[in-house]
């Protein structure tokens, strides 16, 4: 399959401080990649140097087989890229704000008018077109802000973060009409702090601190992990972490909203653990089960 976007050795510099440090990662034609990782983790200045906003120190940056450096005119042609802040013009209305973006990308006048229709009914605004952009809610702002982007047509979409701080219907409206676009051929390089959204990428890359640590299927992430784990219950979960940090036999602890994981290597020494350091500290009500490693447990042991 095509490749539409290969980095290869990307480094970025601010100073002293390292952002991206020797990325190499590839996204094929048609394919939804997540790219996930901690704040700082170099998501935005990769975007950023693919859409020729920023300069690599280093590396090289292919998009539809084009160089960044040498053809950025005509990548910007082919792409669509949505910031973490997209600078919708409040004063303006849904159609108006669509019309401002289709003369910025020197959409033909032929097709302006039914690409806008095409994506007010795709983005399901077509009854707020004559909304003014500063009176939508935070889920459709970011349709709209989808729908600008996408008002030439391009052939890859570079979306930062696009549903941080919308609301969970509203996550799920915009991933669906993700869906159709991939379906309908656009390849899709999308960064997003949210783990159940990363799973419904094709494949998933994490990178901390500037670096690719894996890539992988979301089929095939739970692979990835090294070690035993289980999932602990009790009413003072808090205090339950606390004890079990730093135990021998214990590699890992880590609280997932009111539930304990921990991990290690022996089975048998991990609950002989557990067991004593509860009984130990009048924590006898618990429960513990084995599970299987969920995406956050996998990026967590990949960064340790």
């Amino acid at each position: 399959m095509p490749i539409d976007i290969e980095i290869t050795h990307l480094l970025k510099k601010y100073g002293d401080v390292t952002a991206v440090e020797n990325l190499d990662l590839q996204v094929k034609q048609g394919e939804m990649m997540g790219l996930i990782g901690p704040d700082g983790a170099g998501k935005t200045t990769t975007l950023r140097i693919l859409c020729g906003l920023l300069r690599a120190d280093d590396g090289d940056c292919l998009v539809g087989g084009r160089d960044v450096k040498k053809e950025l005119t005509t990548i910007r042609g082919l792409i669509g890229y949505m910031p973490q802040r997209f600078s919708l013009y409040p004063d303006l209305t849904v159609t108006e704000n669509l019309r401002f973006f289709a003369d910025l990308f020197c959409v033909p006048k032929s097709e302006r008018e039914t690409r806008l229709e095409r994506l007010l009914q795709f983005s399901k605004l077509g009854p707020f077109s004559k909304r003014r952009a500063s009176a939508l809610s935070g889920g459709m702002k970011q349709k709209l802000a989808l729908s600008c982007t996408l008002i030439h047509t391009p052939r890859v979409l570079l979306l930062d973060e696009p549903t941080t701080g919308v609301d969970p219907v509203s996550r799920r409206e915009f991933w669906d009409i993700l869906k159709e676009l991939k379906e309908q051929g656009v390849t899709i390089l999308v960064t997003t702090p949210y783990m159940d959204e990363a799973e419904r990428c094709d494949r998933i890359a994490f990178i901390h601190k500037g670096r690719i640590l894996a890539v992988e299927t979301p089929i095939d992430i739970p692979g990835l992990y090294t070690r035993v784990l289980y999932e602990l219950k009790c009413e003072n979960f808090v205090h339950a972490a606390r004890l079990l940090e730093g135990q021998n036999d214990i590699e890992s602890v880590q609280i997932f909203g009111d539930r304990v994981h921990i991990s290690g290597f022996d089975e048998g020494k991990i609950l002989s653990v557990v067991k004593k350091s509860m009984k130990d500290n009048g924590l006898e009500q618990y429960s513990l089960s084995k599970i299987t490693a969920n995406i956050e447990d996998v990026f967590v042991d990949l960064m340790r």
